[in-house]
């Protein structure tokens, strides 16, 4: 067993280390920081990549690497699990939802980077490169943002090699989440990969996005879906012999669609998270900056409400909510 580095960090087997990925200034903005965290295991096994804070406001992620980095045991751990407790800095201390403060980039949009881009594209170049590319497994770790009232869910991604998408099916079973959206829809192009988790997919690698959390709030009942989450991947990918057994009977979101806003104005929600409706039901209203309504959402399809905006401001373009269908049973891709 050797050690592992990352960046300018290394742990020796069987320790955890801390440290920094620094992404540097360009042009006219000072760059930021990544923190991290490698719990190296003592004997050999996959590296598992847990990235929190993709999107600066979902919260509860982040506490909940907090709260695992001292709940894994080095010593008792086979493999390594690399920590990305704040993917993107800029996001997390401007309080932002969706979009950096410095270039006004979505970072879950950018992958996989550009090393002389905007500071959102650098640091999806850096995560691309030190954490994907030093990884066996991936999972990129979000929840509801500022403005969303989200029910907890995960995504599969199917595209690319079908064993690769087995094992991502895997994954999200073993993470445990009653919900799982089956997306065949994500970019094949490893040079456009666009999201985290499909940048990981699109260079082989099994990858998983989950949903933890509402509207940026730090409840314990997120926090320890997270936990729970890790805990299942951890067993499933037989890094440590304990934790939770996979999922026995998810319901598969086999047709979803994220409506958005045709009108800048407020958003008035009439349904909530986890609401079941038919086609044509109204989902929620916008109205001018006097009141007026301009525009009435309505679901294409029937189905369960995983998110819906719960905050009045909404620009065009902007979701306001998503609707899945959901199957039960056995899937495959």
């Amino acid at each position: 067993m050797t050690a592992f580095t990352v960046g300018s960090v290394t742990a020796a087997p069987g320790s955890v280390a801390t440290g920094m990925l620094h992404v540097p200034a360009h042009g006219h903005d000072p760059g930021t920081v990544i923190p991290f965290t490698i719990i190296h295991g003592a004997t050999p096994g996959p590296v598992l990549a847990l990235v929190a804070g993709t999107h600066g406001s979902e919260y509860a992620p982040i506490v909940a690497l907090q709260r695992l980095r001292g709940a894994v045991n080095p010593t008792a751990l086979r493999g390594t699990v690399l920590m990305v407790h704040v993917a993107n800095m800029p996001s997390f201390l401007g309080r932002t939802v969706y979009y950096s403060p410095v270039d006004g980039k979505n970072l879950n949009r950018v992958f996989p980077g550009k090393s002389d881009g905007t500071l959102s594209e650098r640091i999806a170049d850096v995560i691309t490169r030190e954490v994907i590319g030093r990884a066996t497994h991936v999972a990129d770790l979000h929840g509801g943002d500022g403005n969303e009232s989200l029910r907890p869910y995960s995504y599969w991604i199917t595209i690319g090699d079908p064993a690769v998408a087995e094992a991502s099916r895997a994954m999200a079973i073993a993470f445990g989440l009653d919900r799982i959206v089956v997306d065949r829809e994500r970019p094949a192009d490893p040079a456009r990969s666009t999201f985290l988790s499909n940048t990981a997919i699109t260079r082989g690698k099994p990858a998983i996005t989950t949903e933890c959390g509402d509207r940026s709030r730090v409840d314990d009942e997120a926090v320890a879906l997270v936990e729970r989450g890790v805990a299942g991947l951890l067993r499933h990918l037989g890094m440590r012999d304990e934790g939770p057994i996979p999922l026995a009977t998810p319901g598969w979101i086999t047709r979803n669609v994220v409506l958005r806003a045709g009108s800048t104005g407020l958003f008035q929600p009439a349904v909530a998270k986890g609401d079941v409706v038919t086609a044509g039901a109204v989902l929620g209203r916008i109205t001018d900056f006097h009141g007026k309504t301009v525009e009435e959402i309505a679901a294409p399809i029937g189905g369960e409400i995983l998110y819906v905006v719960e905050t009045p401001p909404i620009t065009k373009g902007e979701p306001v909510g998503m609707v899945g269908q959901v199957t039960t049973g056995e899937l495959v891709s």
